[in-house]
This record gives C-alpha cells, sequence and structure tokens, in this order.
C-alpha cells in the first residue's frame, strides 16, 4: 500500500475517533441538558383562572375540574380532555395529570443519573446549558409559554435544584431535538409512510407513523392521548406523555395530522423554537398542506427535521423538511410516500449532512423496506398499515434479529399511530410496544359525545394485537434484552461472566449482530481473544444497521489478532 493510502487511512481514522469522542460528550451534554437548563427563565405574566383554586373531583371512575377530565382506559391508555385559554388549558393540564408528571419526571431524571452520576461534572453542564437556553423563550410562542407555565403550578420542587418546575418543563420540550445527538444511540430512528387513490382501499388517505424515542421501559409506561379544545384554532388530538404540550403525532379536526422525524443535524449551538412546538403550532391552526408549509417555513428552529403532513382537505400527503437554513416541500408524483430519517427532495439532494447520513445510516433501508411492504400490502387499510408498522424483519422477509435498527419496528417504540383523517379517525398502539392492539378513536365523536365515565374509544374497530407476542421468539427477545443489560453491567463493574452467560446471549436472539458484538467484548473482558474474534466476526455476517457500528467491530477484530 502506497504512502498516500497509509496517510489517508490514518487521517480519517483520527477523524472516525474524534467525531466518535465528541459525539459522546454531546449526548451526554443533550441528555443533561434535558433535565438542567435552568437559564432563568422568567415565568410568564398572566392572570391564573378561578379553576386554579378548585379542587380536582373524582367520581364514575374519571376525574374533573371545570369541563376537563382525565381517564385511564382499560386499554392501558390515559384519556385527557382539556379546553379554554392558554393558561386554562395549562392549569387544568397540571391539575389533573400531577402524579403522571411527577413520575415521568422522575423515570426521566434517575435516567440521567444513571448515565452520569458525577455532580461535580452535573453541575459543569449545567451552567453551559444556561448559556445554551438563554434565549428559547424568545422562539416559543406566548400562548404554548402560557400552557406550559400553567401545567407546572402545582408541579414538583423534589427536583429544584435542577430548575423550577416552569424551567424544567419548557426545557423537557426540546427532548426530541436534543435527541438528535442521541441518534447513533438508538433513542431516535422514527418511520412513517402514507397512501391515497389507488393505494388505499376506498382511497381513503391512510398515514402510519413509528416513534421510536427510547428514554427506557418505564419513561414509555404512560401514554397519554389529549384532546384539545383550545380558545383558538382548530381541535386536535395527540398522543405523548403527562406534561407534554408539544406535538409528536396528531390529527386535528379538518383531517390534518401531523408526525415528526429526525435527520441528521449538527448539534445545535443555540436555542430556537423546538421542533414539537412548531408541529403542535402546525396541527393547532393548520387545514392544509399549503397553510402548514407558510408556518413551518417562518419559524427559526435549531435542528433538521422531516414533518409529515396528511391533509383531508386535499387528499394526500407531503413531507417538510427543514433545517436551521431552508424549508422544502416534498411532494412525489404517485399516490404514496415513506418517511425514514433523511430528506428526499432536490432542494437537500447535496446537502452534505443529508448525503452522509444516507451513505452512513440505517434510514435508506428502512424506507426501501416500508415501500417492498406498501407493494405487497396494496391496497392499504389500517390493519394493513399496523401490520406494516409492526414489521420486526429485514428486506425480502429476512430474519434479522429482534431489536434491529434496520426494521420499521425495533421494539422501542415510544407510540405507533394510524389515521384515516377524511373520516377522523386514529388508532393508537398499546404495549408491548407496536404489537399489542391498536385502539381507535373517532375525533367527530369524542368532541362532539365524550362521557368520560365511559369507554370512549370505538371498541368494533380495534386492530388485534400482533400473533408475535404470544411466541417463544417474542419471550426469548424479553430475556435477551434483560440478559444484555446484566452483561454489560457486569463488564463496567468488572465482574467474570461464565462462558455459558455469554453464549446464552446469542441463543436468546441468534439472529441479531449485537448478541455476538457483546458477547465478543465479554470474551475480551475474559482475555479470550481467539473466541472474542469469533463472536466479533460471526456479527459481521449479520445485518448491521450502521457504517460506524460496522467499522468499530472490523477494529476490535484487527486489534484482537495483532
Amino acid at each position: 500500500m502506497s504512502n498516500n493510502c497509509h496517510l489517508t487511512l490514518m487521517k480519517r481514522a483520527i477523524k472516525i475517533s474524534i467525531l466518535f469522542f465528541l459525539e459522546i460528550i454531546l449526548f451526554i451534554i443533550a441528555m443533561i441538558g434535558l433535565c438542567i437548563a435552568t437559564s432563568n427563565i422568567e415565568e410568564p405574566s398572566t392572570t391564573l383562572p378561578t379553576i386554579r383554586g378548585e379542587k380536582v373531583s373524582e367520581k364514575d371512575g374519571y376525574r374533573s375540574i371545570g369541563n376537563n377530565w382525565i381517564r385511564q382506559s382499560e386499554t392501558g391508555l390515559w384519556e385527557v380532555y382539556v379546553e379554554g385559554s392558554d393558561i386554562e388549558r395549562g392549569v387544568a393540564l397540571g391539575k389533573l395529570e400531577k402524579e403522571l408528571m411527577f413520575y415521568q419526571e422522575k423515570v426521566f431524571v434517575d435516567q440521567i443519573n444513571e448515565l452520569v452520576p458525577s455532580k461535580s461534572y452535573v453541575n459543569f453542564l449545567k451552567h453551559l446549558i444556561v448559556f445554551y437556553n438563554r434565549n428559547l423563550t424568545d422562539y416559543i410562542p406566548q400562548e404554548y409559554q402560557n400552557e406550559i407555565y400553567g401545567t407546572t403550578i402545582e408541579g414538583t420542587h423534589e427536583f429544584d435544584y435542577i430548575g423550577t418546575p416552569y424551567e424544567r418543563q419548557l426545557n423537557y420540550h426540546a427532548a426530541h431535538d436534543l435527541g438528535h445527538a442521541m441518534q447513533d444511540y438508538m433513542l431516535v430512528g422514527c418511520t412513517s409512510f402514507a397512501t391515497w387513490g389507488d393505494c388505499s382501499k376506498d382511497t381513503l388517505l391512510t398515514i402510519g407513523r413509528n416513534f421510536d424515542f427510547y428514554m427506557g421501559d418505564d419513561f414509555a409506561k404512560n401514554k397519554v392521548v389529549t384532546f384539545y379544545n383550545p380558545e383558538h384554532g382548530h381541535k386536535f388530538a395527540m398522543v405523548g406523555w403527562a406534561g407534554m404540550t408539544g406535538v409528536l403525532s396528531g390529527m386535528n379536526e379538518e383531517g390534518l395530522t401531523v408526525t415528526i422525524n429526525a435527520a441528521k443535524s449538527d448539534m445545535p449551538t443555540s436555542s430556537a423554537m423546538p421542533i414539537s412546538l412548531l408541529a403542535r403550532k402546525i396541527l393547532q391552526y393548520a387545514s392544509s398542506i399549503d397553510e402548514a408549509f407558510a408556518i413551518a417555513d417562518s419559524a427559526q428552529t435549531f435542528v433538521s427535521e422531516s414533518i409529515l403532513i396528511g391533509s383531508a382537505n386535499d387528499k394526500r400527503a407531503a413531507i417538510i423538511e427543514k433545517s436551521t437554513e431552508k424549508t422544502a416541500l416534498y411532494a412525489p408524483e404517485g399516490n404514496s410516500l415513506v418517511c425514514a430519517n433523511h430528506y428526499q427532495s432536490e432542494t437537500f439532494a447535496n446537502d452534505e449532512r443529508n448525503v452522509e447520513n444516507i451513505q452512513t445510516s440505517d434510514s435508506p433501508y428502512r424506507q426501501k423496506r416500508a415501500e417492498q411492504l406498501l407493494k405487497e400490502k396494496y391496497p392499504i387499510d389500517p390493519q394493513k398499515a399496523a401490520e406494516i408498522l409492526r414489521d420486526t424483519r429485514g428486506m425480502d422477509g429476512e430474519n434479522i434479529g429482534l431489536g434491529n435498527e434496520k426494521a420499521l419496528n425495533q421494539l422501542i417504540g415510544h407510540h405507533s399511530v394510524v389515521f384515516q383523517p377524511e373520516k377522523g379517525l386514529m388508532w393508537v398502539s398499546t404495549s408491548h410496544w407496536q404489537l399489542g392492539r391498536f385502539v381507535a378513536y373517532d375525533l367527530k365523536k369524542i368532541f362532539n359525545e365524550a362521557n368520560p365515565s365511559e369507554e370512549i374509544y370505538t371498541k368494533e374497530m380495534e386492530i388485534k394485537e400482533d400473533s408475535l407476542i404470544n411466541t417463544a421468539e417474542f419471550r426469548n427477545f424479553l430475556g435477551y434484552r434483560h440478559t444484555k443489560k446484566a452483561i454489560r453491567k457486569s463488564l463496567s463493574e468488572k465482574r467474570d461472566l461464565s462462558n455459558k452467560e455469554i453464549r446464552n446471549l446469542t441463543l436468546l436472539n441468534p439472529n441479531l449482530f449485537e448478541a455476538y458484538d457483546i458477547a465478543g467484548d465479554a470474551f475480551w473482558a475474559k482475555g479470550e481473544k481467539d473466541s472474542a474474534n469469533v463472536y466479533w466476526s460471526k456479527a459481521l455476517l449479520l445485518e448491521i444497521p450502521k457504517l460506524g457500528e460496522k467499522e468499530k467491530i472490523e477494529k476490535k477484530i484487527e486489534k484482537s489478532i495483532r
């Protein structure tokens, strides 16, 4: 090999090492930033509503204050209805979701403390994020500041060492955005699709989405479906968690849907409008694709995002592709589209970050798999849409191991949703992940007739749970997750592992590259280099989601044979 080749490889290796180190640092900063961003944010000056002094009443299986209520369905989903002005909605949410908000925040903070146990380092990052988020409120509409403030009036003070309840909740709304820094750690990687015309049964616009934002199983335990009847704008429904007033997946009374998919971004250097709040503004105030685009184009955001818009009025869907510098509308010919985590419009065709993302990530693979399934299951209806969202296989149905990031269903998703905008219908997934039953909600009926003392979902339209959930393969996968966590903990604590324990990991999930990669690491830690090399080599023969992961394994093998 020539000296020039050696020099090129060396430069590339150095670059990869530096980038990896920076990613780790940015990952930690991003995680801490979400819960310690105390930038001396002033609370809004707004008159508190009369319900501030009222007590929450409980009867017939639901709790209420004024006309607002919360109930837990027998499906496990929490259902909430709120109405009125921004501060009225916020105070109602804060009172109704008080216990759920505490649980959600505790789970989140516990996860952060597990990742970064050093208090001195947390304190350092706290001051860094104070500077970073100094102008956050300049980019958030006053309506949403007031609503978020309302949710925190009765908020817990247990975490005041992080910031006031208002400061904390305001910054939690940037969770999806700062999750971009975690994209390589399988915390953000969503897939969505839409069909209409001859690609859909009865030509109805049908949309499916997986929201793969992972912060641990406990974080996704309490899914909340919220029905908003705001003083201004459209009534709408959305899926998220307690305290989250931004939109991740939702549909309004006009039949406009909004779902967000992360795209490759540089680490933000300053604050701007969180994507979830931009999506909220679109859902609340837009009734067509053009109106949605105008709202998105006028906003300044600090990460890149694809926003899939479905519109009953337009009888089609399109994708708004937005970066910190430009906004494009991707509306391809034909009657279907797929949205993964890379851009598809001409505007971003030569964008350096987008090109890198396409070349190195699992996003194009997931897109091709979704397109393949859309053709196989043509024409699409809600049942088939759910089947696509639940798919755990690779191209051509190949078994690539449960939990593989190349699958549409990575078995980490917070929620999945199917929409039929022209009918005002939405189906929301239940545990486990996308495999549980999909619960049907008729928005027109709920906004006009909902009685919280009864189940408000439409039982006869339910999509049954997936058959995988009752198989030995799935039970083994649950065992794999537990074993993987135990082995990684043992490795970090430098505790000895038996060869049987290590080999068992691969038996539980024999088609997943990660199982062999971890097994190789475990044998290496025991000083058994030959065994480590065997398992790492096996990993390379399986489907590996990202180029960077493949290169890391190759380097470990290189090291083992020196």
